[in-house]
């Protein structure tokens, strides 16, 4: 995490907590000739334009108050999205027993991406269900995990 993001969390928390929103994630990154600073939210029942427009409004003043970005940036504020990908431990509690798509660094047997039924987070090692056999993957060896969604 860089240090714009260590600010950024740190700057939120009051109107994250305040509003009982979840931090999803912080992201700053150059796309282009852009600089993006997004900030995910999440809330039980799912986030509004209200709710993003509140939080926006609060970061961008906080920023430019205290003004740790040296270059121009974008602010997004936006709900991670249902297929976002897991990272935090409440994720892997919240999405407990859900269809979950895995994928690896390095392939095993010769597969990159795993699907099955997510058992949960154990001392950083990942478990799901795949078609009735259990496997278990290092979290450092998976590049991303993200629930499957069916339509």
């Amino acid at each position: 995490m860089s240090k714009i993001e260590e600010i950024t969390r740190d700057i939120v928390m009051p109107v994250i907590i305040q509003n009982k929103y979840e931090l999803v994630d912080v992201e700053y990154k150059k796309e282009g000739s852009n600089w993006y600073l997004r900030v995910y939210i999440d809330k039980d029942g799912g986030v509004s334009l209200d709710d993003c427009q509140l939080v926006s409004e609060y970061l961008s003043s906080k920023l430019d108050e205290i003004d740790p970005l040296q270059n121009s940036y974008i602010l997004e504020v936006s709900s991670p999205g249902i297929d976002r990908p897991l990272k935090s431990a409440r994720d892997f509690e919240k999405f407990k027993g859900y269809l979950v798509e895995i994928s690896l660094f390095t392939a095993i047997d010769k597969k990159k991406k795993f699907v099955g039924e997510l058992m949960g987070l154990f001392d950083d090692k990942i478990l799901i269900l795949e078609n009735g056999i259990q496997r278990e993957f290092n979290i450092k060896d998976v590049s991303l995990i993200k629930p499957v969604i069916k339509f």
